[in-house]
């Protein structure tokens, strides 16, 4: 596609290409603004230790070990097979994972996932297709807590 192409597009009107091409500028708006914070291990990528840090991760390579980000999101992509246990806020299994999992928000598991370890979580969803041998602890907020979340929400409100 030229560039006289992208540029004859209206900017009224986003365009799929010009929003994904990478700015030359240190302008807000470049591929990996739009991604977010997020690392990527990929499908050549064979790790063996810990993985701790502050952003997301998604993985299509293989990890062996632990991972921790409990403020972020692990992904396990299709073709991702992960050994560790892992520690996240969300994590979301396309692939395969053998290992404990604790998500203090959300676990989901995909319809071609696999997961065999023991999960812990407070939120979480299985699709049809999906494939889990463990045991899955599902935690309530403490009731202090839920008062705090509670509270919040309510001085957001007004």
């Amino acid at each position: 596609m030229s560039d006289e192409l992208v540029e004859a597009v209206p900017s009224s009107v986003p365009h799929p290409i010009r929003q994904m091409r990478p700015s030359n500028t240190s302008e807000t708006n470049s591929s990996t603004a739009l991604l977010g914070d997020r690392s990527t291990i990929g499908k050549s990528l064979h790790i063996k230790g810990e993985i701790t840090g502050s952003e997301s991760l998604y993985i299509e390579g293989k990890v062996e070990g632990s991972i921790s980000l409990p403020a972020d999101r692990v992904t396990v992509g299709r073709d991702g097979r992960v050994s560790a246990d892992i520690e996240a806020q969300e994590i979301v299994v396309l692939g395969e994972v053998v290992g404990s999992c604790e998500a203090s928000d959300h676990f989901d598991i995909r319809s071609k996932g696999s997961v065999c370890g023991d999960i812990v979580v407070s939120r979480i969803s299985v699709e049809d297709g999906a494939f889990l041998t463990g045991s899955i602890d599902i935690r309530r907020e403490s009731a202090l807590e839920a008062e705090e979340h509670e509270q919040v929400e309510f001085a957001q409100v007004n």
